[in-house]
């Protein structure tokens, strides 16, 4: 196994998960922050639609795990339709930290305390390689989209415009 001790713990948690799963690449540490799909698509030199953004939301009362395209924003009106649920909003900075025990910015699709429901932007899949979050605003990992599916047991569902 490759030598962790460089990345923050947090990561190291992150990169123990990919490992488990299966998925080869590698969590690597940004010179600057990457909390936005922009500043890691200007980071990495990508598009920022293959950026797959990590955003919690509340779906009726448990966290939802919402890997999209760096692209668009997600509808939570229609995402709550395709779940069945009456409702899907923003986790609040406290409800992402309990859920997953990373900070916004830097949520990755593994590593959580527990498992949480996952669903994957069907528009990930247009990109041959896309990037997630490592666990910090400083660290990212390239995946694929049907890895991030494989990964987190999630549902491939378009979630925005």
């Amino acid at each position: 196994m490759t030598d962790l001790s460089h990345l923050p713990a947090r990561s190291r948690v992150v990169a123990a998960a990919l490992t488990d799963a299966g998925v080869l690449g590698e969590v690597v540490e940004l010179p600057d922050f990457a909390r936005t799909a922009a500043e890691a698509a200007a980071a990495l030199g990508t598009e920022v639609g293959a950026i797959a953004n990590s955003l919690i939301f509340w779906a009726d009362d448990r966290p939802l795990l919402v890997l999209t395209s760096g692209r668009h924003r997600v509808d939570t009106v229609a995402l709550a339709r395709q779940l069945g649920r009456t409702h899907v909003g923003r986790a609040t900075p406290e409800q992402v930290r309990a859920a997953t025990g990373q900070a916004i910015g830097g949520v990755a699709p593994l590593g959580h305390p527990e498992r949480v429901e996952t669903v994957v932007d069907v528009a990930l899949a247009d990109y041959p390689q896309v990037w997630a979050a490592g666990g910090t605003p400083h660290t990212i990992f390239p995946t694929t989209f049907d890895e991030l599916v494989r990964v987190t047991g999630g549902s491939a569902l378009v979630v925005g415009d």
